[in-house]
């Protein structure tokens, strides 16, 4: 005779994702939760934006320097030792290489102040699947082959609603893990260990200029948990921008240009979420409207193009791994901005608990949008990563990036990307985590992975 299952403690809402209960749940209608055996509520410190009380006083905050042309995004320089050329087709200098990377903010600080964002949660709820009972699943029957079986039990069948019959355990949903590949460049996304939906989206495609090179395209976005509707968000910034760019590139629009429309594209996508019935919002009306971060890269066989808004960033990794590796993106955050200003060094600011409160982003309460672009001629092989903070929270600077990345990441893009992926999941998987991995120079159409 089977042990009997432990009671549920008696519970108004889930403890995980605050859905209400209703006398006798088991398990939670939203998220799955186990609730037969309640844990003590996590401290939760959701990654928020933040809430546009502006910088400390007296404190010089950095601008882009002014645009070229009304129809060109302004110049950004960037920390890295590629040369390229800005908005306005000047020369990007090079930064000197950093001494030594500094390593990842640590700990799980809690704010006083709403509306600082953090990436490291304190004790944070995690959602593994349950351990089944060995014995339930002798005694239950194998589905015929075609019926979707559950993946907590490995013998249940899978209902319409998407749980299983015999466990009674939610199954993964679509975005809990994705892959793609798209010729010569890949993609992965994972929910990560300590969140209950995956809040990140990635866009990839391929396009053929008028002259018939090709030119490889990534999205990544990053829903920010604090808004609502982050999922939402970052899948209508990321199909925007791609759908852009995959647009523009063959009319012979310059990557660069096509970079900033895109952005522009995705910010329009994320602003139109807002634009809901008013009951969806009586539950939450407190709640900020939809938003997320993005960052892109257009590869062709001689540019390399990059542009972001929010903290999600873009490296630069050389075949040659004898040849520094390098950030190509500056964060619109809270410690960038100390640093640029002068105020902090960078491991002084990164320590700081407002370090992760991000200063730009896409969504109706956004600030006014700036969106960031930059290109660049390397002049040796090499690959883009493109991720958000899931990852580069477990690899930051620029050799730390390196070392994670496959040296045979050129060929086997889908691989490192999954490698990346597991990195982030090693060190603790505190976030989503997204990345694409593009390699530089893009190959000719046809010539891509196998």
């Amino acid at each position: 005779m089977m042990s009997q299952m432990p009671q549920p403690t008696a519970l108004s809402k889930c403890p995980s994702c605050a859905e209400p209960l209703e006398s006798g749940d088991r398990f939670c209608g939203a998220c799955g939760y186990d609730l037969s055996a309640v844990p003590a509520p996590p401290d939760d410190a959701p990654t928020v934006v933040i809430d546009g009380s502006g910088p400390a006083e007296g404190a010089a905050w950095p601008g882009a320097s002014a645009p070229a042309g009304s129809d060109t995004p302004p110049a950004t320089h960037l920390p890295t030792d590629l040369q390229g050329t800005d908005s306005g087709g000047g020369e990007l200098l090079a930064a000197p290489a950093a001494a030594a990377p500094e390593p990842p903010p640590t700990g799980n600080p809690v704010s006083p102040v709403t509306g600082v964002r953090f990436d490291h949660p304190s004790e944070p709820e995690e959602y593994p699947l349950q351990a089944p009972d060995p014995r339930v699943a002798q005694e239950t029957p194998t589905p015929p082959e075609g019926v979707k079986v559950c993946v907590a039990c490995r013998a249940g069948r899978v209902d319409h609603d998407g749980y299983c019959e015999n466990c009674g355990h939610a199954q993964p949903r679509e975005r809990d893990h994705m892959e793609q590949e798209s010729g010569p460049i890949a993609a992965v996304s994972d929910r990560g260990l300590r969140h209950h939906r995956n809040e990140d989206a990635f866009a990839i495609g391929n396009a053929v200029l008028p002259d018939g090179r090709s030119a490889a395209v990534a999205i990544v976005c990053d829903g920010v948990s604090s808004a609502t509707r982050p999922d939402d968000a970052s899948l209508a910034a990321s199909r925007a921008a791609g759908a852009s760019l995959l647009a523009a590139l063959p009319r012979g629009t310059h990557p660069q240009q096509a970079m900033h429309e895109a952005i522009v594209a995705a910010s329009r996508a994320v602003n139109s979420l807002a634009a809901e019935p008013a009951t969806a919002r009586e539950h939450s009306p407190h709640q900020n409207a939809p938003a997320c971060t993005i960052v892109g890269a257009v590869v062709t066989s001689d540019l390399l193009v990059v542009g972001w808004v929010g903290d999600s960033r873009a490296y630069w990794v050389p075949v040659d791994r004898a040849s520094l590796p390098a950030r190509l993106t500056e964060d619109d955050s809270w410690a960038a901005q100390m640093v640029a200003a002068g105020l902090m060094n960078e491991a002084e600011a990164y320590a700081d608990e407002r370090a992760h409160a991000i200063t730009g982003w896409l969504g109706a309460d956004a600030y006014e949008l700036e969106p960031h672009t930059a290109s660049f001629k390397p002049d040796r092989a090499g690959v883009v990563v493109v991720c958000t903070d899931g990852l580069w929270n477990y690899a930051e600077a620029a050799q730390e990036m390196a070392e994670a990345v496959p040296r045979d990441a050129a060929e086997r893009p889908l691989h490192s990307a999954q490698v990346l992926v597991g990195h982030a999941l090693d060190g603790g998987g505190h976030d989503n985590v997204t990345v694409a991995v593009l390699p530089f120079p893009a190959p000719p159409q046809g010539a891509g992975s196998a």
